[in-house]
């Protein structure tokens, strides 16, 4: 049922396979297995422009939705009086840091919670921020620049910005580089939103000339 709402959602195998985390012949299994037990042609399918769910599809999507909210109620009373934390558990990530911070905090944290299943998306902070207020992740990992205030930031980390230099340049040999050292020199920064302003506003704040 999960994998018949995920293919409803995103209109083919290949994103619902994505979605739930599940291989493709895996969530087309699935769902050709539900039509077989439910008797009900739930998808039309087009060759090579995804699924359109029929008219009793679109009828039973309702239904399967409110049939999983209801089982991860059940599963979050479960967890409530065994005291155990358990589900699945969808974290979203800006892809410029996500390989070097994700991996190690989910092992950790399955390491304690073997009983949650946890995904991961990568995006930029817009759409981090459009995935939360869709419910299609649990919480957001980003940087606190131009934050919504329907949405609460806890800090975890702080992460010192980082300059790379190569082994010639001037101020190569120092262990660390002040603003006003680095001002007068040329930079190249990354084209993603918010990325650039946050380097700049360093500049900004140190009133140096950039």
């Amino acid at each position: 049922m999960e994998y018949f709402v995920a293919v409803g959602e995103t209109g083919s195998i290949a994103g619902a396979s994505q979605q739930v985390n599940v291989s493709s012949p895996s969530v087309s299994a699935g769902v050709s297995q539900l039509e077989e037990e439910l008797g009900v042609k739930l998808f039309v399918r087009h060759h090579a422009q995804g699924l359109t769910p029929t008219a009793a599809g679109r009828e039973m999507l309702a239904h399967a939705r409110y049939v999983l909210q209801q089982a991860g109620m059940l599963r979050d009373l479960a967890g409530d009086l065994s005291g155990s934390v358990r589900g699945p558990l969808s974290i979203g990530c800006l892809s410029t840091f996500a390989q070097i911070l994700l991996p190690g905090l989910r092992q950790s944290f399955v390491e304690k919670h073997s009983e949650v299943r946890t995904t991961q998306i990568e995006a930029d902070q817009s759409g981090l921020f459009s995935l939360l207020r869709q419910g299609k992740i649990d919480l957001a990992m980003t940087y606190d620049l131009d934050l919504p205030r329907d949405l609460t930031f806890l800090p975890i980390l702080a992460l010192p910005p980082l300059v790379a230099l190569y082994e010639t340049h001037p101020l190569a040999h120092l262990p660390e580089i002040s603003v006003s050292e680095l001002a007068p020199y040329p930079m190249v920064l990354l084209d993603l939103p918010h990325s650039a302003e946050y380097f700049l506003s360093f500049f900004t704040e140190a009133s140096a000339r950039t």
